[in-house]
């Protein structure tokens, strides 16, 4: 089987809108969570988001083509030229067809859809824009990425929820394997800081409410959780073949060596209680890898900080851990970043990346009160100096479905 190797990075999040600045924003624990600013959220439970600031889409793309496009994919057209920049790559080059584009997309144009529905009540059918449609559909993403970058090889989206970015790694990373390809651009993009996706999030309480404190609200596994914070944004991951990456001389952050997926079939919003999709999705993960458990050095965890989705996680780590897991480092970057739904699991790709290729372990943030039940190394409050040499990253979806990458230091 081919191997595959990560050689450019690029994100576009609350944090920051550069890789490299994101990265010193982490590993300092610095929040990018705000009172929101899109719209009035004054009548709602929950007014904090992480926005994505001083964002302007015509310094990555022209201004007639901003004008028509979503900020989903204004993200993913950004964070795939700091990817594409970063690893020094073309797909001009001759080899067009040999590259990729696989993304994954949770609600897509939700901006858009709400504008032009305004727009149809107040003003009647005349009024609804002609690029409704490819502007808000998911895959537009993917597409505009393609066209943008000149990647004539496989085009797919992938919408799985909250596991769309991971899930679009993953079968980007099998793309490679397979020789379906030679290098992939993938990842993920969200933008859904909307007045409905407020209300429907809210109004299921899956929101933190802690809306005095906003830069405090995310704090996964700690006892005083009391919801999630959403966040937009993009990451972008360039995967290739590591022969090829070689040949060219690309630089090399580590190696994607593993994959899983699963499904809980048992609840459309709760995980299985006792973790078990979730257990399973990492085993199929560590046995693509072919690698024992006990190699596992740092996880990079889904942590929404809501209840349920913290306590089920660190349940399912002890289970495919055993004894190794209370070792284990596990933090939750979501208490930095938000969480940025489909577009989630490929930041925090990112993120695990950064960890193997510079040896510092992200920090859990508003760790205060320890939760009991959840009693793992969470890496609380303050970053870390650890040699890395394999890491997981989960990403769990509504509906449950579930999926993880293991990530090895490159040799």
């Amino acid at each position: 089987m081919r191997r595959v190797v990560v050689t450019g990075l690029g994100t576009v999040n609350p944090v920051a809108i550069d890789t490299e600045k994101t990265w010193a924003g982490i590993t300092k624990g610095i929040s990018g969570i705000g009172y929101i600013t899109r719209f009035d959220a004054s009548d709602y439970r929950s007014r904090i988001a992480g926005e994505v600031k001083n964002f302007d889409p015509t310094d990555f793309m022209d201004p007639k083509d901003a004008k028509r496009s979503d900020p989903f994919v204004q993200y993913a057209l950004a964070a795939t030229k700091m990817a594409c920049h970063d690893a020094g790559f073309s797909a001009q080059n001759g080899n067009a067809h040999r590259v990729g584009v696989i993304l994954g997309v949770g609600l897509g144009g939700l901006e858009t859809l709400e504008k032009n529905h305004r727009l149809l009540l107040e003003k009647g059918p005349a009024k609804v824009s002609p690029f409704l449609i490819p502007m808000m559909i998911a895959n537009m993403a993917p597409g505009q990425v393609a066209i943008a970058a000149g990647a004539k090889g496989p085009n797919a989206c992938v919408v799985t929820a909250c596991a769309s970015g991971t899930h679009a790694i993953g079968e980007a990373f099998q793309m490679i394997q397979q020789g379906y390809a030679d290098a992939m651009i993938t990842g993920g993009a969200e933008s859904t800081i909307t007045p409905l996706a407020i209300a429907g999030f809210s109004n299921m309480k899956a929101l933190s409410t802690r809306n005095e404190e906003p830069t405090k609200a995310s704090r996964p596994f700690d006892m005083d959780r009391d919801g999630f914070v959403i966040a937009e944004g993009a990451g972008i991951i360039l995967l290739e073949e590591m022969e090829e990456a070689k040949k060219r001389g690309a630089k090399i952050y580590c190696e994607l060596v593993g994959y899983g997926l699963s499904g809980d079939a048992y609840h459309i919003t709760a995980p299985s209680p006792e973790g078990a999709g979730g257990e399973q999705c990492m085993k199929v993960a560590l046995d693509n890898a072919k690698i024992d458990p006990e190699k596992i050095d740092y996880i990079n965890a889904h942590g929404t900080s809501t209840h349920f989705n913290d306590l089920c996680e660190t349940r399912a780590i002890k289970k495919v851990f055993r004894d190794k897991g209370k070792r284990l480092m596990v933090s939750s970057t979501k208490s930095m970043t938000g969480h940025l739904l489909g577009a989630s699991g490929a930041v925090e790709a990112i993120f695990t990346a950064l960890t193997i290729k510079t040896g510092v372990v992200p920090p859990t943030i508003n760790y205060e009160t320890p939760d009991p039940e959840c009693d793992l190394d969470y890496v609380p409050n303050e970053a870390r100096s650890a040699n890395i040499t394999y890491a997981l990253s989960n990403s769990f979806g509504f509906g449950g479905t579930n999926a993880s990458l293991v990530f090895k230091k490159f040799e």
